[in-house]
C-alpha cells in the first residue's frame, strides 16, 4: 500500500511542502500569549452612592444585588466589597467555558429587576456592568519633570488625549486611569456665610439645576402647511454652563429690591476635581497610573506593539514640554523572554537531537532524512493549532520542544531499518527500502497510534486544568500523527534517493569514520553482552516480577513524599508590595510611607524602578485613605545578580525600620489574569449571620496568627481590621421635629456638606464633567465642627445641628468584603521555602478544621480554588491514558493478554521521573503531570517496538523464548538511538535559567528521568513480560480466534 509512495517521491515531496506551507501561513496568524486562556469569566458591578459609609453601602445596594445575581447560570462564586468612600463593587466569576458575553447579559437582566429597590441616588448615578478583562498587559506611568504639571493635570491629560486613543488599538479590551482625579466643578461651600445669609445647601442646589441647563428652543419659521414664511431660523440657547465664572454668578435669590445673591456670596468655584482619592508616584515623581488589559483571543505581542507605536505616536503630537512617560509593567518582557528561551531550547534540541542520530546511524546521509523530515511535522502542527483554536504559548511551545524526540523516532526506525536491509541482504536502497516498509509499516502505525492514544483523550477535559492539557495533548498528538504521515509517505522516498549501500564497503580514513568504527563496534559489543543477559533473565519470571514489584513500590513510596503543586510561580521580573498604615491615616501619611519605600527601593542595584500609588490597593483593587501599593520593576535578568525572592528577602529586611505601617511583599500571579498575587489566595466566612465585625476580626487575627506557626507558610497576612474610628451620628427625632426639622431635611443636607453631592453635569473638552457641591474642607476638618454646620426648617429659619443631633466614636471598618453574600476576610500569603502550594493547602485546612469556632468556614478563592477543586484528577487522567493505550494495542494485537507487557513497563519511567523530581527539589505540578503522560507513550513505544517484533518471530513459528530475545536485540539499536536523542533534546530544559525556568525545569527533568529509567530497566523487563504473558496466550485464547498476528499485518496482506 505504502510502497507507492518510494516509486513517487515527487508525491511525496509536495504532501510534505503542502503540510509545512499550511503551517507557515498558520503561524503568522496565531495569537501569542503566556498562558493558554484559562482565567475563568467575570463580569463586574460598580454602583456609587456619595456620602454612603460602607456599612449603608452593604444595606442599601450590595444586599439586593447579590439576592439578585445569586445562583446566575455558570457562576462559580461572588465576591463584593463596599468602601467608606461611597464605591461599592461586586465581581461575579463564572466557570471556564462561559460565554462571557452571555454571562454579561444575564447579569444586566438580574441587575435591571432590583434596580427600583436602590436608592434614587445610587441609579442617577448609574450601575455600570462590565465583563472583566483579565490580563493585564501594560502598567504606563505618564509624568513629568515640571512641577506645575501635578496630578490633576497628569490624570486628565491622560484622559482626555490618550486613553480614546489607546482603547480603539486592536487587541485592547479594557483601559483605566487609577483613581478619580477627573476635572469637575467644585462649588465649596462656607455654613458661616451662608447662616449670614439665611440659605440651605438645598437652596444652592436647587439654582444650580434651576440654572445650568440644557435647551431646545426649536425653529422660527417652521413650515405649518397653512402658510409659507420667508426663511426658517434654528434656536440656540447656551446650555450648562462651563466656567467657574458662570457659576459665579448663579442667582440663588433675588428680592423686590434688586438685591441679589449669587453662589459666589456663598461658595468658592474652583474648576478642579472630583475627588481628591490618590496619589501616584515614579521614583517619586508625580505621575498618573494607566492600566492596559487584553481583550479575549488577541495577540499580547501584537497588541503591546501597537500600543508602544500609538504612544509614541501621541508624545510626537500632544505631550507638552516636560511631559513623558514610563512602562513600569510590561508583560511582554517575561512573555518574549520566555519564549525566546523556549526558541532558543527548541534550536538546541533539535541540533542535539541531529548529533546523536549522526553518532548512531554513521552518515550525513541518514542523519539527512530525519533532519529534513522533523521540521515538517513540526511546523505542520501550527494550521491543526489554528484549526483547534490553540495559540502559541509557553505550553503549546513546551510540547514542541519535547515533540522533536518523539517525532524523530519514526523517521530513524524507518532509516534503521533499510540500513539493516542493506547490510543483511546487501541489495540496493530502493528494494531495501521496500522490504523494510514492509516490516515496519505496522510499527510505525502502532507507534503512531499508540502516542496519540496518550494525548486525544484528555483533550476532551474541562476546567482550567483541562484547558491546560488540552492544548499541550493537541499539539503533541498532531505532531505525532504528522509525523507518522511523513514517516509513511517522505521518508521512504528520501531513504530511496539519498541512502546508498557502502556496507561492504571499505571506509576512508580519517578521525570521523575512526570515531564512528570504534562507536559501532563498543555498541556490537554491548549488543552481544545484552543478548547474553536476556537468555539468562527472559525466561525467570520471579526476577521479572520482582523488579517489578520494586518499582511499583518505589513509585509510590516517592510520590507520597513528593511536593505537589499546581501551576509553579516563575521571575517576572516584578513584584508588589501592599501599604497599610494605622487605621485613621490620611492619603498623605500613606503617601509618606509610600515615599520611604520608593527611596529604599531605589538604592537596590536589582530595581529598575518603582511606581506607586497611595489610596489603591491592588490584592483587592480597593480604595481607602490608609492603603497604598508600590509596583517594583525588577531588570533584565541577565542584568541582575539575585532572584526575585532575593531582592524581596533584600527589601523585607531593609523596609522593617519603616514606623507606623504594615508592608507585605509578593510576585504577581502564576497565571495572569488568575487572581491579584502569587502564592494562595483565601476567604474566612462568617456564616453566623450576626454581622459582628469586631468578632469576626478577633477570629481572622486567631486564624492568621495560627496560619503562621505552620512550618509550611510564609508571610500570611489579612488586612481586615474593625479598628477604623468613625462616629456614629444620633439625631433625636422629637427634638428635630419640634424644631421643625425632619430626619430626611437634616441628613440630606449633611450629605451635600460633608459627603458632597453631584447635581447636574456639563460638557468640556468633548468629555462630561459633573458640578460637584460640598463645603469647604476647613468647615468639617474635625468632628464637632459637625455639630457647627446648620439646617433649614419649615419656617425658614436656620437650626443648628447641635439642637437635636448629637455623635459618639465608635470603630469599624475601613472596607466590608463578603464572599457568596457572607461577610468575610480576605487572606494571603505564600508556600514556605521548600514545600509546594499542595502542602500549603493541605496545612491550612488542619489550621481551619482545628481553630475556627462553630460558624467560620474558609473558601478557597483565585487560583488556590482551581488548585483544590482539581484534587486528584491527574491520577484519573493517568488511567485514562493507559486505558486508551491498552484498548488500542488490543485491538491490534487481536489479544487481550499481549499489551499487558507495555502496560506493565511503565513504572519504571514513572519511578525515574519522581526520583529526578525529588533529588533536584522540584514539585509534582501540571507541568511534571504533562511529562508523565507523555512518558506513558514514549516507553510504550519502545515496549510497541520489541513486543511486534517478537510477534512476528512468534508469528513465523518460533518460540516465545527466542521471539523474546530476538525482539529485544534488533530493536536495541532504534530504542536507544531514539530514547537518547529524546534524551538529548531534554537537557537545555534540565539546565535552564532565567525566565520560566522553573517549568523548563520541572517538565525537562521529568521527561528525562523517566526516559531515562524506562529505557535502560524497560529494554530488561519488557521481554521477560512478554514471554510471560505469550506463554500464558498459547494456553488460554481469550477470545475465539484470537491471533498474536497484528491487526496492521493482516490489512497489509490485503492491500
Amino acid at each position: 500500500m505504502f510502497n507507492r509512495f518510494i516509486h513517487r517521491p515527487v508525491l511525496s515531496i509536495v504532501i510534505s511542502l503542502i503540510i509545512a506551507l499550511l503551517g507557515i501561513l498558520a503561524v503568522t496568524q496565531l495569537p501569542i500569549t503566556q498562558y493558554p486562556s484559562i482565567s475563568p469569566p467575570k463580569v463586574n458591578i460598580t454602583a456609587d452612592y456619595p456620602g454612603a459609609n460602607g456599612e449603608l453601602m452593604v444595606k442599601a445596594v450590595i444586599i439586593p444585588l447579590e439576592r439578585a445575581i445569586n445562583g446566575i447560570p455558570g457562576m462559580k462564586y461572588m465576591t463584593s466589597d463596599a468602601g467608606n468612600d461611597g464605591e461599592a463593587g461586586i465581581q461575579v466569576v463564572f466557570n471556564v467555558g462561559t460565554d462571557p458575553n452571555i454571562a454579561s447579559v444575564n447579569v444586566q437582566n438580574r441587575v435591571a429587576a432590583v434596580i427600583n429597590k436602590l436608592p434614587p441616588v445610587v441609579v442617577r448615578e448609574g450601575i455600570k456592568i462590565t465583563r472583566e478583562e483579565s490580563n493585564m498587559l501594560l502598567y504606563i506611568n505618564l509624568f513629568s519633570n515640571d512641577t506645575s504639571l501635578d496630578d490633576q493635570f497628569l490624570f486628565n491629560f491622560a484622559d482626555i488625549n490618550l486613553l480614546p486613543e489607546l482603547k480603539r488599538v486592536n487587541g485592547v479590551g479594557f483601559v483605566d486611569i487609577l483613581g478619580n482625579r477627573e476635572y469637575a466643578m467644585r462649588i465649596w461651600l462656607k455654613p458661616d456665610r451662608m447662616l449670614a445669609y439665611n440659605t440651605s445647601a438645598e437652596e444652592v442646589l436647587k439654582a444650580i439645576n434651576e440654572q445650568s441647563l440644557e435647551a431646545s428652543p426649536g425653529r422660527i419659521g417652521e413650515s405649518s402647511g397653512k402658510k409659507s414664511e420667508a426663511f426658517e431660523y434654528v434656536l440656540k440657547y447656551p446650555g450648562r454652563y462651563t466656567t467657574k465664572e458662570e457659576y459665579d454668578n448663579i442667582i440663588i435669590r433675588a428680592d423686590n429690591n434688586g438685591q441679589l445673591l449669587r453662589v459666589k456670596d456663598v461658595a468658592d468655584v474652583e474648576f478642579g476635581s472630583s475627588y481628591y482619592d490618590l496619589y501616584s508616584r515614579l521614583n517619586g515623581k508625580t505621575s498618573a497610573a494607566i492600566v492596559i488589559k487584553q481583550s479575549y483571543g488577541s495577540n499580547a505581542s501584537t497588541t503591546i506593539e501597537n500600543v508602544k507605536k500609538k504612544m509614541d505616536e501621541i508624545k510626537a503630537e500632544s505631550f507638552p514640554k516636560g511631559l513623558n512617560y514610563e512602562i513600569s509593567y510590561d508583560v511582554s518582557t517575561f512573555l518574549d523572554a520566555s519564549i525566546e528561551k523556549v526558541i532558543h531550547t527548541l534550536v538546541e534540541a533539535f541540533i542535539l537531537v541531529g548529533l546523536v542520530v549522526l553518532l548512531f546511524l554513521g552518515d550525513w546521509r541518514s542523519t539527512l532524512i530525519p533532519v529534513i523530515a522533523v521540521p515538517v511535522s513540526l511546523i505542520g502542527t501550527f494550521f491543526f493549532m489554528q484549526f483547534f483554536g490553540i495559540t502559541i504559548n509557553l505550553i503549546t511551545l513546551f510540547a514542541l520542544v519535547l515533540a522533536i524526540g518523539i517525532v524523530v523516532d519514526n523517521a530513524i526506525v524507518v532509516v534503521e531499518a533499510v540500513h539493516a536491509k542493506m547490510e543483511e541482504s546487501h541489495i540496493a536502497p530502493m528494494e531495501a527500502t521496500e522490504q523494510a516498509m514492509q516490516e515496519i509499516n505496522g510499527a510505525i502505525i502502532a507507534i503512531t497510534l499508540v502516542m496519540a492514544a496518550v494525548f486525544i483523550p484528555i483533550a476532551f477535559m474541562s476546567g482550567p486544568v483541562g484547558i491546560f492539557y488540552r492544548q499541550f495533548s493537541i499539539t503533541m498528538a498532531t505532531s505525532i500523527i504528522l509525523s507518522g504521515v511523513v514517516a509513511l509517505t517522505l521518508t521512504p522516498a528520501l531513504c530511496a534517493i539519498l541512502l546508498k549501500n557502502k556496507h561492504n564497503d571499505v571506509p576512508s580514513k580519517n578521525i570521523f569514520t575512526k570515531l564512528l568504527h570504534g562507536f559501532n563496534n563498543w555498541f556490537d559489543s554491548l549488543s552481544g553482552k545484552y543478548t547474553n543477559l536476556l537468555k539468562r533473565l527472559v525466561n525467570r519470571q520471579l526476577v521479572t516480577f520482582v523488579t517489578l514489584i520494586l518499582f511499583i513500590l518505589g513509585t509510590w513510596g516517592i510520590g507520597s513524599v513528593l511536593p505537589s503543586g499546581f501551576i509553579p510561580n516563575e521571575d517576572q521580573g516584578l513584584f508588589y508590595a501592599i501599604i497599610l498604615t494605622p487605621p485613621g491615616s490620611t492619603l498623605e501619611r500613606t503617601n509618606e510611607v509610600s515615599t520611604q519605600l520608593q527611596n529604599i527601593a531605589s538604592s537596590i542595584p536589582d530595581i529598575k524602578s518603582v511606581s506607586s500609588t497611595a489610596g489603591y490597593e491592588i490584592l483587592s483593587e480597593g480604595t481607602g485613605a490608609n492603603e497604598g501599593t508600590c509596583l517594583v520593576n525588577l531588570k533584565n535578568w541577565s542584568e541582575r545578580k539575585h532572584s526575585l525572592k532575593e531582592v524581596i528577602s533584600i527589601l523585607e529586611e531593609k523596609t522593617k525600620d519603616i514606623k507606623g505601617a504594615q508592608i507585605e511583599f509578593f510576585p504577581p500571579p502564576a497565571v495572569p489574569g488568575y487572581g491579584a498575587a502569587g502564592g494562595f489566595e483565601l476567604r474566612l466566612l462568617d456564616k453566623t449571620g450576626s454581622g459582628d465585625y469586631k468578632k469576626m476580626e478577633t477570629v481572622n487575627r486567631d486564624f492568621v496568627a495560627a496560619l503562621n506557626k505552620r512550618r509550611e507558610l510564609s508571610s500570611v497576612f489579612s488586612f481586615y481590621n474593625a479598628s477604623y474610628p468613625q462616629y456614629m451620628v444620633k439625631i433625636d427625632n422629637e427634638k428635630a421635629l419640634q424644631k421643625g426639622v425632619t430626619i430626611e431635611n437634616a441628613t440630606n443636607t449633611l450629605s451635600t456638606l460633608i459627603g458632597s453631592d453631584y447635581e447636574t453635569s456639563f460638557i468640556k473638552y468633548d468629555h462630561q464633567y459633573k458640578v460637584m457641591v460640598q463645603a469647604l474642607p476647613s468647615y468639617r476638618a474635625l468632628p464637632e465642627d459637625l455639630l457647627k454646620l446648620y439646617v433649614k426648617n419649615d419656617k425658614d429659619e436656620m437650626v443648628p445641628f447641635a439642637a437635636f443631633m448629637t455623635i459618639e466614636k465608635v470603630y469599624g471598618l475601613s472596607e466590608i468584603t463578603r464572599h457568596n453574600m457572607y461577610n468575610s476576610s480576605e487572606i494571603s500569603g505564600s508556600t514556605a521555602q521548600g514545600y509546594s502550594s499542595g502542602a500549603a493547602i493541605k496545612a491550612i485546612t488542619e489550621v481551619a478544621q482545628n481553630t475556627l469556632p462553630k460558624g467560620f468556614g474558609i473558601e478557597w478563592a483565585g487560583i488556590s480554588r482551581d488548585e483544590v477543586d482539581q484534587g486528584n484528577q491527574a491520577i484519573y487522567i493517568f488511567l485514562i491514558c493507559l486505558i486508551f493505550v491498552y484498548l488500542i494495542l488490543a485491538a491490534q494485537y487481536e489479544s487481550f493478554v499481549l499489551p499487558l507487557p507495555v502496560i506493565l513497563s511503565l513504572p519504571t519511567g514513572i519511578f525515574g521521573a519522581f526520583l529526578f523530581l525529588k533529588l533536584l527539589g522540584l514539585e509534582n505540578n501540571i507541568y511534571a503531570q504533562i511529562a508523565v503522560i507523555m512518558l506513558i507513550g514514549l516507553l510504550g513505544k519502545n515496549a510497541v517496538l520489541i513486543v511486534e517484533f517478537a510477534v512476528q518471530r512468534h508469528a513465523a513459528g518460533k518460540s516465545a523464548f527466542k521471539s523474546a530475545v530476538e525482539g529485544a536485540s534488533v530493536r536495541l539499536r532504534p530504542i536507544l538511538m531514539t530514547s537518547f536523542a529524546f534524551i538529548a533534546g531534554l537537557l537545555p530544559l534540565v539546565v535552564a535559567t532565567g525566565p520560566g525556568a522553573v517549568g523548563n525545569r520541572t517538565i525537562g527533568s521529568t521527561a528525562l528521568g523517566g526516559m531515562l529509567f524506562g529505557t535502560l530497566f524497560g529494554i530488561f523487563i519488557i521481554p521477560g513480560l512478554y514471554y510471560l504473558f505469550a506463554v500464558i496466550s498459547e494456553k488460554h485464547n481469550i477470545t475465539l480466534n484470537e491471533d498474536e498476528s497484528p491487526l496492521i499485518d493482516e490489512i497489509q496482506k490485503h492491500v
